[in-house]
Formats: structure tokens, sequence, C-alpha cells
């Protein structure tokens, strides 16, 4: 909901109007087109005219419905073209409106006045700030902590306002449109595994039903592949259905993230509700990490892939195993999902055991760690996009990585690294790297 107040005599003398335009969807950025306005219908079916006014607009874009309430104080409605709509004010300096939206077409209700938007939200904020943690750096020496501060303060609001809904955000948030707004599940972690850090948990947990939707379709993805369990999509949307890509299929770092999502559950909240509500969801991820695991006899290991896709996405599927960062996360996420397992009054399995023991060591080369057990060098001309094998130590807690190899990593991507070819993410990752290493 939108709720403005406007005071100004532009508005009794006639010169000041809200315009409202409603696009066609978009894949490009700004996730708006404004030339092809036969694609969709902006329906005006509803509109009350006293001194106080309401109205209602069915939204139809493909296959896609939506409707649009709006109230005001004293004003008139017009409707100037297909899709584009006036509000005008009329005597009175002062004008107030507000505008809702609802996911179907014809289920406006009661719309809310715009101070009781204004005293919601007023208190919502109120209510965020005082009762997660914060941070200051008060005190330090360093003159770009101000900056610093301002940066996280600023990044909780925007993570609250983007992404802690009903369903993962799309890759880049809400701000701006990319991939098509879809979700990208392994960039969830990134959008709102912090919240439970924070002591928000709620705005975390949000979203995490949703994986229990999305379940059958995870389920059957893995059949499919010839795999057990439940095998996590890449880029997707609500129905949880992959999206045509040469890399979603191939991408396995989003695999463990629901088991993470869950641990942080049971840390906010230990109770035998939390591992009921989200046992099903750990049994089945760990499902699938074990059966993805492919056992080679000769070395008497576990291996992941080929065909494997790591984070740093530029390495050919097929020449591609044992990516460093994945096989760390494998590991904390069996360990993880057998420990529910003892939560919950089951047995360990077995398999996941046999897994964990023998799963392949991190693949290391010239004393630092390799992005991929098959790389032909430390780094080579694909020391670019993101440095992901840093993320297995920060990330997680690194129970496979030597300290001083990935010491030795850290700097080695500080000094060679493609930095113009790299993503926002990296950056905080780096950072998380180095903090544990002394």
């Amino acid at each position: 909901m939108i709720a403005v107040s406007v005071e100004s005599d532009l508005v009794s003398g006639g010169k000041l109007s809200v315009r409202i335009a409603f696009p066609y969807g978009s894949k490009e950025i700004q996730a708006a087109d404004w030339k092809h306005p036969d694609n969709h219908r902006s329906d005006l079916w509803v509109q009350i005219e006293e001194p106080a006014g309401a109205a209602v607009i069915d939204r139809i874009l493909d296959g896609d419905y939506y409707s649009v309430g709006l109230e005001w104080n004293d004003g008139t409605f017009e409707k100037i073209d297909a899709h584009q709509f006036l509000l005008r004010g009329n005597k009175t300096p002062k004008f107030e409106f507000r505008i809702c939206f609802a996911k179907k077409t014809g289920t406006i209700g009661t719309v809310p006045s715009a101070l009781e938007v204004f005293t919601e939200s007023t208190n919502h904020w109120k209510q965020f700030w005082l009762t997660g943690a914060a941070v200051d750096f008060t005190g330090s020496k360093d003159p770009r902590a101000p900056e610093l501060e301002r940066r996280v303060v600023l990044s909780q609001y925007l993570t609250a306002i983007q992404c802690s809904g009903s369903t993962p955000p799309q890759e880049t948030g809400l701000t701006c449109n990319s991939w098509y707004g879809k979700f990208h599940l392994e960039m969830h972690w990134w959008h709102a595994a912090h919240f439970a850090l924070w002591n928000r948990f709620p705005m975390l947990e949000r979203s995490l039903d949703w994986y229990n939707k999305i379940l059958p379709s995870a389920k059957d993805r893995a059949k499919l592949q010839g795999y057990a369990g439940a095998r996590w999509a890449k880029m997707t949307a609500p129905d949880g259905r992959d999206s045509p890509s040469p890399i979603g299929p191939l991408l396995i770092w989003q695999q463990p993230h629901p088991i993470f999502y869950a641990e942080l559950a049971y840390l906010s909240q230990p109770t035998a509700a939390t591992l009921k509500k989200y046992q099903t969801i750990v049994q089945e991820t760990a499902t699938f990490m074990a059966s993805y695991a492919h056992f080679d006899e000769k070395t008497n290991r576990y291996i992941l892939g080929p065909p494997v896709i790591p984070a740093q996405e530029n390495h050919p599927a097929r020449e591609t195993w044992n990516p460093t960062f994945e096989l760390e996360y494998w590991h904390w996420g069996l360990k993880t999902a057998q420990e529910w397992r003892e939560r919950s009054g089951l047995k360990r399995d077995p398999n996941w055991d046999d897994v964990i023991k023998k799963l392949s060591p991190l693949p290391a080369k010239d004393g630092v760690y390799l992005a991929h057990e098959n790389c032909p060098q430390t780094f080579t001309e694909r020391n670019k996009d993101h440095p992901s094998m840093l993320g297995a130590l920060g990330i997680l807690s690194g129970e496979k990585t030597d300290r001083e190899t990935m010491r030795r990593t850290l700097k080695k991507v500080m000094k060679e690294w493609d930095w113009p070819e790299t993503w926002g993410w990296d950056y905080p990752m780096m950072a998380m790297t180095a903090a544990p290493i002394p």
C-alpha cells in the first residue's frame, strides 16, 4: 500500500495532479514496456465520486491478474487513455490518496486512511529498529568507520523492504529487474539468511514455507535426473519450475541452503515444533546430496561431478569436479542433517555418514585452494567471476579447511583476481573469509 498526503496551494489552484500509469511487463532492467498498450488491459470497473472518492482498476497481463484500489479525500478521477489515469485535487490545498494492491482481480476491500497507514508504518519501523541487533562503531579510529556503519544500517533497511516477503526475491532484489525477474535460489542465502543473525528470524521465516510448497517439484526434478530426494531449482518463479538455462540444471551450491535455513530456524527457536516443521525439507535435501555424490572405487572417495557448474560459473561443466566451496558445503550440510535426525529421535543415516567420511578433500595445488579439482593451474584465465573457493571458510565454519592454505589463497586472490569481472557479493564473502584467519 502507498499513502500520500500533499499540502500545497498548487493543489487548490488546479496545478498539481497525480498521474497513474501502467506499463506492460519487460525483462529489461526497468521491468516496464510502454510501447505495447494492446498487450495488456487496465479496466476501471468501480468509481465513486462524493467529494471523497474511490476506484478499482483490474490489471490483466497475459496470465497475470491483480487489482489496484484507490481512495482519495477530495478530488476527481478520470481515465485519460488505455493505461493512464488522472487524479485531481479540488478546492482545498490538502490532498490525500491511498493506493493498494491485491493479487487477484476484484478483491480490494476497505482501504485504510492515510493517517492509519502512516501510523502503522511508524509503529512497524520503530519495532524493527528496537528489537533487532545493531552495529555501533563509536570510538573507532579508522576514518572509514562512519561510512561502514551507515552502509550496514542502510543494508538492514533495504533488505527488510526487498528481501523479507513470502517468496525469495529476484536476484537483484526489487530495486530493478534482472534475469527475467526470476528467483535465483543460490542468492536467497545472501538476501535473507542474515535476518536470523540480526535476531530478526521472522523476516527469514516468511519465505521458508515456500520450500515446502515447491517440494513436490524438487523431488520430481531429482527423480527425473536419476537421484533420490529433492533437487532445488536454480532460476525459478513462485511455481518452483526450472527456467531455461545452460547453467541452472548443473549448479549445485544452492542445494544445501534449505538445511542452512532450517538450522538458523532451530538456533532461533530450538523447539520440537521447529524440528517438525523443517524435518522433511532437511531430510529430502540431504537425501539428494548423498545421492548426488558419486563413489569412485579406485580412489575410495565420493566425488561431486562431472558435470557440475560451481559457484564460479565460468568453468566448463564436463571438465569440472569437486569444486572447493561445494565440497565444504556438502560436508557441512550432511553433518547438520544428521544432527537434525538425532534431535528428532531418529538414528543417523549410515549412507550419509559414509559420504561424510569419504568425501573428497578440498583440492589444493602450490599451497592454495583450487576452484575445483581439475583446474590445470591454481589461477588461469578464469580468475574472474566469483572467487568461490574462499567461501569454504567464512560463509561456512571450514571443518575441512586448512587455515594457512586459505590464508595463502586469500592473498593470491587479492593480488591476481580480475576485479572488474566480479560481483557484489564477492566482497562480503572475502571479508567473511578474512575474519576467522588470525
